[in-house]
This record gives structure tokens, C-alpha cells and sequence, in this order.
């Protein structure tokens, strides 16, 4: 970038910081790899758009494949809404949908950022891929289980922490149906949601926390007695 001098001199170049330079390359990678499949961009082309040379791409990134691994990974990081102080008078439910309103419109302000990330995570089999979804989904947890109220028995009980992932695939599911396809509008999804979690908590945690997973049995230190001999079971 350059700045024009009131003297008539030639125009002053700006240094970006480093953290903005790369801001900038990952900003326009996410912009082409939203439009168009992964093996047609170049680095050559991304380095273009960014306005920095290939060697200062290569510099922040190293390979295209990092770039856009990092791409992905930051289109599937849609920031947090903020989770709602606990406050007296103040129900679960309406924590839910300070919740939801806030993250449904987050969603929507950001729709084609998000309909991409679930495309290219969309397919599996990519180690890579599947990595950044699990981390998405993970922070999608943290959120939820924070948002309900749940954090310490979900640090004791890991079959929560699995049904709120479960969840979670859900809801990235009926946004896609929402945003992308249009067979669910956003008060359809809302309601989808807002009322499977409510039965999650309510009536599906507590038997999954007192439902004791079976543990195998313990090898005794004897030897097991033979078998007495006689006809095979039939």
C-alpha cells in the first residue's frame, strides 16, 4: 500500500505488519477456495490477489495445502457469541435462546463463509479435514455445555460430552438444509434446535449419567479351573 505525498514526491510505501500481511493472503485464499475447487487455485494466484509475492506467501504458509488448511480451519471458526451470565429469574431455556437468536444471525450474516467450511468438510476421508471439523465441534461443545450449565459433569462424564457432539452434527446439518438448500427457514431450525436440546438436558443426560458404563471384568490372577468334559452345547 502507498501513501501520496502533499510535496508531489513519489509516493511513500507502508509496511503492513506481519499478523495484517497474512491476514490479508488468508482472507484472499478463503475468498477463492469459496469459489472455486481446491486443485484449480494456484499459489501463483493467491499470491496475486493478496498482493505479495509467491516467496512471502510461501514464508507465512509453506505449502498451498497449509494455506488452505488454515483457510478451512478459519471458516469453521465462527467467533463465539458471548454465553449468557447466570442471573436469578433467568431459566435454561431462556439462556438457549439468547443462545440460538445469536448464533442463528451470526450464521446468517456470514452464510456463504459457512456453507463453504461445511462443503469442504463435508465429504471425509481427509485426515486433515476431519481434524479441523472435530476441533469446530469440540469448541461447538465447550460452548453448549457452558451455555447449560454442564461443564463439570461433562469433564466427569465423557458420554455427555459424545451426545453434545452428536448435537452439534445436527446443528451444522439443519443450517446447511436452512441456508443452502432453503427446506427449513430460520425459525424452523430454531425451534429444531431450542427443543432438541432442552430433552437432551432434561431427560436424556440424566439417564446417561446414571447408566454406568459396563467395564470389562478384571483377569484373576489364578488360572480359570478346566472345563469339566462332556457334550458340546447344542
Amino acid at each position: 500500500m502507498s501513501v501520496q505525498r502533499g510535496d508531489g514526491a513519489a509516493p511513500r510505501r507502508v509496511r503492513k505488519e506481519p499478523d495484517e500481511r497474512r491476514d490479508q493472503i488468508l482472507a484472499c485464499a478463503r475468498e477463492l477456495f469459496s469459489r472455486r475447487p481446491y486443485t484449480t487455485v494456484s499459489s501463483t494466484e493467491i499470491a496475486a490477489a493478496a498482493g505479495v509475492s509467491r516467496g512471502l506467501l510461501n514464508h507465512y504458509f509453506g505449502t498451498k495445502r497449509e494455506l488452505y488448511l488454515a483457510a478451512v480451519s478459519q471458516m469453521m471458526s465462527v467467533p463465539p457469541i458471548p454465553v449468557p451470565p447466570f442471573v436469578p429469574g433467568v431459566s435454561v431455556a431462556e439462556r438457549i435462546d439468547q443462545s440460538l437468536d445469536g448464533w442463528l444471525e451470526l450464521l446468517q450474516r456470514n452464510r456463504e463463509t459457512w456453507i463453504t467450511a461445511l462443503d469442504l468438510t463435508a465429504s471425509g476421508g481427509d485426515a486433515d479435514l476431519d481434524r479441523i471439523l472435530e476441533e469446530a465441534r469440540d469448541r461447538a461443545v465447550d460452548h453448549m455445555t457452558e451455555v447449560v450449565g454442564l461443564t463439570p459433569l461433562s469433564r466427569e462424564h465423557p458420554e455427555i460430552r459424545a451426545a453434545f457432539r452428536g448435537y452439534s452434527a445436527m446443528a451444522e446439518a439443519t443450517t446447511r438444509e436452512w441456508l443452502k438448500s432453503g427446506r427449513l427457514s430460520r425459525d424452523q431450525v430454531r425451534l429444531l434446535l431450542r427443543q432438541v436440546l432442552l430433552h437432551l438436558i432434561e431427560d436424556v443426560v440424566p439417564e446417561l449419567v446414571e447408566t454406568e458404563p459396563a467395564r470389562p471384568a478384571e483377569k484373576s490372577a489364578e488360572p480359570p479351573a478346566e472345563a469339566p468334559a462332556g457334550p458340546p452345547p447344542g
